[in-house]
């Protein structure tokens, strides 16, 4: 089976979590899903994010903590998804290579629809933005602006 390497950014900008609803065609049509996408030979996870982050919404975020990466077998291929909380930190999101673009805040992203890989991540990100060590406003990796 096929392997394929995702990079996934969790962008904050304040409480705010960033979501894309994909195209209405292709592969998970119009489900949604955190910005990110295949990462090509010889480069490396965050390459990805920053490129993938420009193509497809045209912003640009910091990569501060990588999440446990998640493993995920589809009918036709083997998914490993390395997602990373990033802070945002500029441009405003473009819905370049996606239908639409929502800042919405952790415990909403229960009422979207996301591909079936990103359930166990979804409750992740939820409980690991409740904690209260997260890096605090004003710390060199605070993810607030």
């Amino acid at each position: 089976m096929k392997r394929v390497d995702v990079a996934l950014a969790i962008v904050l900008r304040g409480s705010r979590v960033l979501i894309a609803r994909r195209k209405s065609t292709g592969p998970f049509a119009s489900l949604w899903e955190f910005p990110g996408g295949k990462r090509e030979p010889d480069e490396t996870i965050e390459a990805c994010l920053h490129r993938e982050l420009w193509e497809e919404l045209a912003i640009r975020a910091k990569p501060i903590t990588a999440l446990a990466p998640i493993e995920h077998d589809y009918p036709q291929v083997h998914v490993c998804l390395h997602p990373y909380l990033c802070r945002h930190e500029s441009g405003e999101p473009q819905a370049i290579a996606c239908d639409e673009v929502q800042w919405v805040e952790p415990v909403e992203l229960r009422a979207y629809p996301f591909p079936p890989a990103n359930g166990p991540l979804i409750e992740g990100i939820i409980a690991t933005l409740s904690e209260a060590g997260l890096p605090q406003r004003g710390s060199k990796e605070s993810l607030n602006p």
